[in-house]
């Protein structure tokens, strides 16, 4: 369907053009001096000082994961509101996702008196996923972390730039990974980086990316090693040369398309006021900068159903999305990973309420508005059906 209004849109435009053509000329294509280049300049951007470019964000939280020594026996407290391989990665090395709950619809972010009680004697890990781009409460979360020598994985897939207390996430824990997914605030198609301050973390995740390999393919093009030894068990989850390129042309945009992004969401915050009927989270934020990955709405008493909300603004040419299903409720995760809704309260009441609306970073004002416009159109027409 090709909509009026989607729900993102790609920022490309002559610099990835150009960027992709170069790397096709130079005719190397597998990860080279371009990701080696986009590494560096991607650490520098969020504060970190080694960057690994992988295959995919989830390749990443699994590596950062098996990397860290978690494996089978282990616990790691993920939150449930979160894209699926949050929790799927960490089940991959054999350790066990335990599910907390969030703080609340304000604050739809893992919430650290939740991942308190949720500790037990097998638990070695937390994983803070930044929903939305807005920031956990790392102060609290690392907090508990050091208390308990439990580490941290921040789950950055939505939060490139954002900060929370003027530290950029993604710094805070062990390790941090981003994702560059198409629907991402930088896109590669696909693709992902972790960034870590602790070099030993760093080689061991180079390591385990490309097969455990002593020396890579580039090292031995240009004559630099003429052989390699095999040192571990690792696996393919390398970057190549073309979606670096594109990444640095994204790179250079990502300021001001986070800016972007920011006023969009403020005329949408202004707007919004007048429905009584929706409320917008994060609206009480002071120690955060947020990188406005997406804008979910939460449906508050009075409103309309939400699948008859978004076939009504599919109607109009408009994309809507839920973010998220919470992972425990899928098939494969309540067989193997049993948890009571009752456990996650603030999740289970938010889940079923929350509508994510367009927002990306050439978003105009006139598109917001007839988001607005649809919005009311679509409770007119819901409540016009029930006369």
């Amino acid at each position: 369907m090709n909509w009026d209004v989607p729900l993102f849109d790609l920022n490309f435009d002559a610099a990835e053009e150009e960027a992709a053509l170069a790397v096709l000329r130079s005719k190397w294509l597998t990860q080279g001096e371009r990701t080696a280049a986009f590494e560096r300049a991607f650490a520098e951007a969020v504060g970190a000082r080694t960057g690994i470019a992988m295959s995919s964000a989830t390749a990443g939280l699994f590596l950062a994961a098996q990397a860290l020594g978690l494996g089978p026996g282990d616990e790691v407290i993920v939150p449930s509101l979160s894209f699926v391989a949050t929790a799927g990665a960490i089940a991959q090395t054999g350790a066990r996702p335990v599910f907390a709950d969030v703080e609340s619809s304000e604050r739809p972010l893992l919430d650290p008196a939740d991942v308190e009680r949720k500790i037990t004697g097998r638990t070695r890990a937390i994983v803070a996923m930044h929903y939305a781009g807005w920031p956990c409460d790392m102060t609290r979360l690392l907090a508990t972390a050091v208390r308990r020598n439990l580490a941290v994985i921040e789950d950055c897939a939505h939060a490139p730039l954002a900060e929370w207390g003027g530290q950029k996430v993604g710094t805070f824990g062990a390790a941090g990974v981003f994702s560059f997914f198409s629907n991402k605030n930088l896109s590669t198609g696909e693709g992902g980086m972790v960034v870590t301050n602790e070099h030993v973390l760093a080689e061991r995740l180079r390591l385990l990316r490309s097969h455990a390999m002593t020396t890579q393919t580039l090292d031995r093009h240009e004559g630099h090693a003429f052989e390699y030894d095999v040192v571990g068990l690792g696996y393919n989850f390398r970057f190549d040369e073309l979606r670096a390129a594109i990444g640095l042309a994204q790179l250079a945009k990502l300021e001001a398309a986070t800016a972007q992004r920011a006023a969009a969401d403020g005329r949408y915050r202004a707007w919004l006021q007048d429905f009584s009927w929706i409320r917008v989270p994060f609206s009480r934020c002071f120690l955060e900068r947020s990188a406005y990955h997406i804008f979910p709405v939460v449906l508050a008493e009075g409103a309309p159903p939400r699948e008859s909300l978004m076939r009504g603004l599919r109607a109009q040419g408009i994309q809507t999305s839920i973010h998220y299903r919470p992972i425990h409720t899928f098939t494969y995760y309540r067989e193997q990973f049993p948890t009571a809704d009752e456990t996650l309260p603030q999740t289970m009441a938010l889940a079923p309420r929350l509508l994510s609306l367009p927002l990306y970073p050439t978003l105009t004002a006139e598109q917001q508005e007839r988001v607005i416009e649809g919005l009311r159109w679509a409770a007119q027409e819901r409540r016009a059906e029930e006369t």
